[in-house]
């Protein structure tokens, strides 16, 4: 299948598909005249990249846990044994961004707390419009 429609197969815009392949995750063959030739796992890979992205990871991290990636259908499923010390790197690393942002929404609302009633009203008054 071509570019295209594996773009309609997985909802995933064309230059999203390119960028993939940009980054090692896709591995297209070439057709006559230079077009991008896809196999039928393709669209299960492309499902899998979008997961991992959601999940919060990288590309450069996907392409190193997608090989040791199995899909059951309703998960993916680790299949090489030194993925798990990856994962739990990677998952305590969005740990601290999550707490670093927590942190920075607390101090927001100290700030935002400490305005003056008339500041308050006038800013709510201005939220009605």
């Amino acid at each position: 299948m071509r570019i295209g429609e594996l773009s309609r197969r997985t909802d995933v815009a064309v230059y999203l598909l390119r960028y993939y392949e940009e980054q090692g995750l896709l591995h297209p063959q070439r057709g006559a005249g230079g077009y991008r030739e896809y196999v039928e796992e393709e669209p299960a890979i492309v499902r899998r990249i979008r997961s991992l992205l959601a999940a919060g990871l990288g590309t450069s991290t996907i392409s190193t846990v997608l090989p040791c990636l199995r899909d059951t259908g309703d998960r993916l499923v680790p299949t090489c044994s030194d993925l798990l010390a990856d994962l739990h790197q990677e998952r305590d690393r969005i740990a601290q961004v999550i707490s670093d942002l927590q942190a920075s929404m607390n101090a927001l609302d100290d700030v935002i707390a400490a305005a003056p009633a008339d500041v308050t009203r006038r800013a709510l008054a201005s939220l009605d419009m």
